[in-house]
């Protein structure tokens, strides 16, 4: 990655000539990434792609953070706070539909969310940013992390010490999305995602004969009437104007067409953008759980897990967030609505002031989704999120 050196005072110009020059190598980058998808905590691969363009940009760095993290450090010119911008690295287990001649070499496997993406970007922030440290008052904490698709990689990195060795004092996030068009950006004033939680219940019963039910204690009579009870968490317990979701995602039980089974499993998750919400559902949840105990003679085994909050966007890095990108690229900032999607950026968000910015990655003429086998994220929004990003950057620390 190489850029003039001359450094002009209008920031615009510097930023667009550095993030121009670079945008044909990041999205090389980016290939390479695609076809070489890894799952969370196995991004060995990944993580050395980053340390090789960290160390060629002279940017020092950690490996192993979190397991399979990196962290960058980029020093600027004079004191002042500490900066965290973090993406994500992971890829899923979707097996690849795009045809493409970077197509993933792995069965099975596609960075069909795209994290590549996301990694290419902030390499492309930080090769700005180091051209620019000397006018900065703070320090840049790059922050690659693993295993955003099981919500387990802030938590891990946070063990590790991200936030400390220098202490971090505000950090962005951004994701890709495929709903905007490329050269759009959007935000969301305060929650933004929801909190994301999961429940396994075990329904058992007592087996018998098919054609003697009154021999046994039927779990899978049991578990349908919970699946279906559990829908009354939404409709008729939760305040119609905060969103929350409960869906029943699995549900396992029996073998054979003449026995009932000892035992079912229903998995699911609920999602919710407030901490009321959030411990109504789960109230719910195991009220429910021991109505079916008592009516219906089985025992349900519940655990319940708390994943990640919601995240939730700190008002004053929004808004000199939002204005950075506009003086960088013009009136391309819209205001959006929240989703019940999770996202454990929220760890980061729930520990220092953070903003996290929605990147338009659509091409023209397509309307992809993400987590789907044939997403193709148009490549100009790699260039544009390291403009936007590295402005606001810039900005935060003036």
């Amino acid at each position: 990655m190489s850029a003039s050196a001359a450094l002009p005072n209008d920031p615009q110009t510097t930023i667009r000539a550095i993030a121009e020059a670079i945008a044909p190598h990041l999205i090389e980058i980016r290939r390479d990434i695609h076809a070489h998808p890894e799952l969370a905590f196995q991004e060995v691969r990944t993580s050395g792609v980053v340390a090789r363009e960290l160390a060629a940009l002279g940017i020092a760095h950690r490996t192993g953070v979190g397991r399979t993290g990196v962290v960058g450090l980029i020093e600027g010119g004079r004191p002042g706070p500490v900066l965290a911008i973090r993406a994500d690295m992971d890829a899923l287990p979707i097996h690849e539909q795009t045809g493409l001649p970077f197509a993933s070499e792995t069965a099975g496997l596609m960075h069909a969310c795209g994290h590549d993406v996301h990694t290419s970007t902030l390499l492309g922030v930080a090769a700005v940013l180091q051209k620019l440290a000397p006018q900065l008052a703070g320090t840049v904490k790059l922050v690659f992390q693993p295993a955003e698709e099981t919500l387990g990689g802030a938590a891990a990195m946070i063990a590790d010490g991200v936030m400390e060795g220098p202490h971090v004092d505000l950090a962005l996030g951004f994701h890709n999305h495929p709903e905007m068009p490329v050269g759009r950006f959007g935000f969301v004033r305060g929650a933004c995602l929801a909190a994301s939680d999961r429940f396994d219940i075990v329904v058992r019963g007592k087996s018998g004969h098919a054609a003697h039910p009154n021999g046994a204690v039927d779990p899978i009579v049991a578990a349908a009437a919970l699946v279906s009870q559990l829908q009354t968490v939404v409709s008729r317990e939760v305040n119609p104007m905060h969103p929350v979701v409960v869906t029943v995602g699995a549900i396992h039980g029996g073998t054979v067409h003449n026995i009932i089974p000892d035992e079912v499993l229903l998995r699911g998750t609920v999602r919710t953008l407030d901490k009321p919400a959030q411990a109504i559902a789960e109230a719910a949840i195991r009220r429910l759980c021991e109505g079916v105990e008592s009516g219906m003679r089985v025992r349900c085994e519940i655990a319940y897990e708390h994943g990640v909050p919601a995240l939730v966007n700190e008002a004053g890095v929004l808004e000199r967030s939002v204005a950075s990108v506009r003086a960088q690229l013009g009136d391309v900032v819209s205001e959006g609505v929240p989703s019940l999607g999770g996202e454990d950026f929220a760890l980061f968000a729930e520990r220092v002031p953070a903003f996290q910015l929605r990147i338009g990655s659509a091409q023209p003429g397509r309307a992809d989704k993400l987590h789907n086998s044939a997403y193709q994220p148009d490549e100009a929004c790699i260039g544009l999120g390291v403009q936007a990003l590295a402005r606001a950057a810039y900005d935060l620390l003036g």
